[in-house]
C-alpha cells in the first residue's frame, strides 16, 4: 500500500501584534496539508485502521456518514489512491443531483448506500451489520467518523510530532476521538481543549469516557460547548466574518463546521484572558476544507447581509 502523505505536518506560528502584546504564542499544526483529499485528522484516524485492514486481508472498507461528511470524502479518496474498495453508508434518503461531497466520493469509486434516519440510528446493530454483509460480502468495518481505538493511536501522533514545549493544544470535536488521542499523549502541565462542533451538552464527556476507559484523566482536557453556533454545520455572519479575517490576515483557510468554530473559540478565550501570560498554544488544523464547497451558497449569502 503506497501511502503518499506529508508527515510530519508542519507547525506554523501565527504572527500577530495582538497576541504578542498579550505574551501569547499561537501555533497551527497544519494537518490539513497531510494530503489534499484524505489529510487532516481523517488520515490520523485512517492510518492504523488501514494497517489492520491489510492484516485481515480485507480489500473492502465499509463506513458511515452524513451527506456532507469529511470522513466519507476522505475514505473514498484514500480508497482510490491507495487501491481498496469503499462503501459509504449515508444517513438519509438519496437526493439527486449529488452534492459536492457525495459526487466526489462516487467519482472515487465509492459505492453509496442510503439508510433512512430511523434505520441509521441502529446502524451499529447486529441486524444491520448482517444485512450489509449479505448485500456487500465481507468488509472491514469502520465506525462513523473513523472513531475507534485504532483511530486514537493515530491521533496520539499529532502530539508526538510536536518538537516544541507547549501548554495547551486545541482541537475541534465531532466525535471526541481526536481529543481523546491527543489528551492521552500529554505530559504533566499540558492540557487539551476541545471545541464542540455540535450542540450536545455532555456528549463529548461520555465519548471520552468510552474511548479512554480507565486511562481517562479528566484533568488533561476541557470541552467548550459555547462555540458551536447553534449546532452541527450551523453558521452565522459573525463566524464567516471571522473566517474571512483569519484567512486574509494569516493566509490559512478554515472550514465552517469544525476548524472555523475552534479557532473562533481560541481567539475569544485569548481575548477574555483565559490563557495565562506566556502561554504557548497549539491549534490543530484538522482539515475539512472540502466542506467549503458544499456550503458556499450559504456562506456567500451571509457575506452580503
Amino acid at each position: 500500500m503506497n501511502i503518499d502523505t506529508y508527515i510530519p505536518s508542519p507547525l506554523e506560528i501565527i504572527n500577530s501584534k495582538e497576541l504578542a502584546a498579550m505574551d501569547i504564542s499561537l501555533f497551527i499544526k497544519r494537518d490539513d496539508l497531510i494530503h489534499p483529499y484524505y489529510g487532516g485528522n481523517k488520515w490520523r484516524k485512517l492510518k492504523y485502521n488501514l494497517i489492520e485492514m491489510k492484516k485481515q486481508n480485507q480489500s473492502r472498507l465499509l463506513t458511515f456518514g452524513g451527506a456532507f461528511s469529511n470522513h466519507i470524502y476522505a475514505c473514498a479518496a484514500a480508497g482510490k489512491y491507495l487501491g481498496f474498495e469503499t462503501i459509504g453508508i449515508i444517513r438519509g434518503e438519496e437526493c439527486l443531483p449529488l452534492n459536492p461531497t457525495l459526487s466526489f466520493a462516487a467519482s472515487c469509486g465509492m459505492k453509496l448506500y442510503y439508510l433512512s434516519r430511523s434505520q441509521y440510528q441502529h446502524k451499529d446493530s447486529t441486524s444491520v451489520t448482517k444485512s450489509l454483509e449479505n448485500q456487500f460480502g465481507s468488509f472491514y468495518y469502520l465506525p462513523e467518523g473513523g472513531s475507534n481505538e485504532l483511530a486514537l493511536e493515530g491521533c496520539k501522533e499529532i502530539v508526538k510530532e510536536i518538537d516544541i514545549h507547549f501548554d495547551y493544544i486545541c482541537s475541534a470535536c465531532g466525535t471526541g476521538a481526536t481529543l481523546a488521542g491527543i489528551s492521552s499523549e500529554l505530559k504533566t502541565n499540558q492540557k487539551a481543549l476541545g471545541f464542540a462542533a455540535l450542540k450536545a451538552e455532555g456528549y463529548f464527556e461520555e465519548q471520552l469516557n468510552d474511548f479512554l476507559k480507565l486511562n481517562n484523566d479528566k484533568s488533561k482536557y476541557s470541552i467548550f460547548n459555547d462555540y458551536c453556533f447553534g449546532g452541527y454545520a450551523k453558521i452565522n455572519k459573525e463566524l464567516i466574518y471571522f473566517m474571512d479575517w483569519f484567512s486574509d490576515t494569516f493566509n490559512v483557510s478554515l472550514d465552517p463546521v469544525y476548524t472555523g468554530k475552534m479557532m473562533f473559540g481560541v481567539f475569544d478565550l485569548i481575548r477574555k484572558g483565559y490563557f495565562p501570560s506566556g502561554s504557548k498554544i497549539i491549534a490543530v488544523h484538522s482539515g475539512g476544507l472540502q466542506g467549503l464547497e458544499g456550503m458556499s451558497s450559504k456562506i456567500n449569502q451571509l457575506r452580503v447581509l
